[in-house]
């Protein structure tokens, strides 16, 4: 796979290259190794596109989890405690935390990094919400969110977010002072 697209969020890039230029190469490494052909198997069903063959988005994220994590680059899940203290008076809720969590799906040496295949509220939530949940609780300083560029995303099933549609929203959005440098690469076959 390339990158064929690179957007900086808050400073992303240039943190990025100045902070952890070598997992920067190897997040670039990784990108390449990832033979996109081999995950273009799924026969859709879909009634806009009835027999073509896409990519398996799930398939595509395997092959990043095993090129990660060859380079020693690890998930982290942090325990949710879900707090009961807002409800209002009378209601009696059941809720249990018990296997609730928040997961970054990489981070090597205070970088996180997400991959994202799936809907565009995905994408937003990574790096306005989970990067800045995840710097907060002091485990990454900077980010890295890996997505499909449009031409690639058009050979998914629809719903598949893009990089061109997340750069303009993140552009009329501004930054906001709790966000955290993160840079968007915006990959394809």
């Amino acid at each position: 796979m390339i990158i064929a697209g690179i957007y900086s969020f808050n400073g992303g890039k240039k943190a990025v290259q100045f902070k952890h230029a070598r997992e920067l190469r190897e997040i670039r490494q990784i990108i390449a190794a990832v033979d996109s052909a081999s995950h273009k198997t799924k026969v859709s069903k879909e009634k806009t596109m009835p027999g073509k063959i896409l990519y398996r988005p799930g398939s595509l994220n395997k092959a990043f989890r095993e090129q990660f994590e060859a380079r020693d680059w690890h998930k982290y899940k942090v325990p949710c405690q879900y707090p009961t203290k807002y409800y209002t008076r009378g209601y009696n809720a059941r809720v249990s935390s018990r296997g609730a969590f928040r997961e970054m799906d990489f981070i090597k040496n205070r970088l996180g990094v997400e991959v994202q295949f799936g809907k565009y509220a995905f994408m937003v939530y990574n790096v306005c919400a989970k990067m800045t949940i995840f710097h907060k609780m002091d485990m990454i300083d900077v980010g890295v969110e890996i997505v499909p560029v449009k031409a690639f995303a058009d050979d998914m099933s629809t719903g598949v977010s893009y990089f061109e549609q997340f750069v303009w929203d993140l552009e009329h959005r501004g930054v906001a002072d709790i966000d955290i440098p993160v840079v968007i690469l915006g990959i394809a076959a």
